[in-house]
């Protein structure tokens, strides 16, 4: 059994910052690329960012420059810091994982969500 736990959304106001994480738990022999999702009232899930097991990352044209991932491979944990934020980055925000089990297979998991809410 493998959980994502997302913490630390939350109301901001625009031009604030927040730190998104998200820990993963259970029977895990490793993990590969993490990310964060997006997805906002009326509107489909959209790619935020991820990053490989290695470091290399790949941010939405949306955030490139304002947002920043990274994780902790030795804590299986990822997290997303988010500057200057902007009323449009409202959204239910989703952690992502490609995870090996201990059976070996790759599975992809989801966390349950953590809101962020960019007003004034």
């Amino acid at each position: 059994q493998v959980q994502l736990v997302e913490s630390g959304g939350g109301l901001v106001q625009p031009g604030g910052s927040l730190r998104l994480s998200c820990a993963a738990s259970g029977s895990i022999v490793s993990i590969n690329t993490m990310g964060w999702y997006r997805q906002a009232p009326g509107k489909q899930r959209e790619l935020v960012a991820t990053i490989t097991r290695g470091g290399s990352t790949n941010y939405a044209d949306s955030v490139k420059g304002r947002f920043t991932i990274s994780r902790d491979n030795a804590k299986n944990t990822v997290a997303l810091q988010m500057n200057s934020l902007i009323p449009e980055d409202t959204a239910v925000y989703y952690c992502n994982a490609d995870i090996y089990i201990p059976s070996l297979h790759l599975r992809n998991y989801w966390g349950q969500g953590t809101q962020v809410t960019v007003s004034s």
